[in-house]
Protein backbone atom coordinates (compact mmCIF):
# COMPACT_ATOMS: atom_id res chain seq x y z
CA UNK A 1 0.00 0.00 0.00
CA UNK A 2 1.40 3.48 -1.07
CA UNK A 3 1.87 5.85 1.83
CA UNK A 4 0.27 9.06 1.47
CA UNK A 5 2.58 11.98 2.67
CA UNK A 6 0.84 14.93 5.06
CA UNK A 7 2.18 17.84 3.14
CA UNK A 8 1.38 18.81 -0.41
CA UNK A 9 4.62 20.76 -2.56
CA UNK A 10 5.11 22.93 -4.94
CA UNK A 11 5.59 20.84 -7.33
CA UNK A 12 2.60 18.61 -6.79
CA UNK A 13 0.74 21.55 -7.31
CA UNK A 14 2.40 23.33 -10.43
CA UNK A 15 1.89 19.44 -12.03
CA UNK A 16 -2.07 19.41 -10.93
CA UNK A 17 -2.98 22.40 -12.26
CA UNK A 18 -0.21 23.26 -15.12
CA UNK A 19 0.74 26.74 -13.43
CA UNK A 20 3.81 28.08 -12.77
CA UNK A 21 5.90 28.26 -9.53
CA UNK A 22 4.41 31.20 -8.16
CA UNK A 23 1.07 31.00 -8.92
CA UNK A 24 1.69 27.60 -6.75
CA UNK A 25 3.43 29.07 -3.95
CA UNK A 26 0.51 31.52 -3.82
CA UNK A 27 -2.28 28.82 -3.31
CA UNK A 28 -0.02 27.65 -0.85
CA UNK A 29 0.36 30.61 1.29
CA UNK A 30 -3.31 31.18 0.88
CA UNK A 31 -4.31 27.97 2.05
CA UNK A 32 -1.30 28.49 5.07
CA UNK A 33 -2.52 31.92 6.33
CA UNK A 34 -6.50 30.11 6.69
CA UNK A 35 -5.24 27.33 9.00
CA UNK A 36 -2.65 29.76 10.99
CA UNK A 37 -6.47 31.78 11.79
CA UNK A 38 -7.77 28.24 12.82
CA UNK A 39 -4.84 28.01 14.94
CA UNK A 40 -2.52 25.12 13.25
CA UNK A 41 1.05 25.26 13.20
CA UNK A 42 2.22 25.30 9.32
CA UNK A 43 5.55 24.72 7.19
CA UNK A 44 6.76 27.30 4.85
CA UNK A 45 6.24 26.55 0.90
CA UNK A 46 4.63 23.17 1.89
CA UNK A 47 0.28 22.74 3.08
CA UNK A 48 -1.78 19.95 4.76
CA UNK A 49 -2.40 17.22 1.74
CA UNK A 50 -5.87 17.02 3.02
CA UNK A 51 -6.73 20.49 3.56
CA UNK A 52 -5.45 21.42 0.23
CA UNK A 53 -8.15 18.46 -1.47
CA UNK A 54 -10.72 20.03 0.28
CA UNK A 55 -10.27 23.31 -0.50
CA UNK A 56 -9.86 22.42 -3.89
CA UNK A 57 -12.53 19.47 -4.36
CA UNK A 58 -9.98 16.87 -5.78
CA UNK A 59 -10.21 13.19 -4.36
CA UNK A 60 -7.68 11.38 -3.55
CA UNK A 61 -7.65 8.99 -6.23
CA UNK A 62 -8.26 11.77 -8.57
CA UNK A 63 -4.63 13.07 -7.56
CA UNK A 64 -2.92 9.21 -7.75
CA UNK A 65 -3.69 9.27 -12.05
CA UNK A 66 -1.60 12.61 -12.10
CA UNK A 67 1.24 12.39 -9.81
CA UNK A 68 3.46 10.26 -8.35
CA UNK A 69 4.18 10.52 -4.37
Amino acid sequence: MEELIMLITVDEIMTLFGISRSSAYRIISDLNQSLKEKGYRIVQGKTSRKFFYENYYIHNTEVSQHVSV
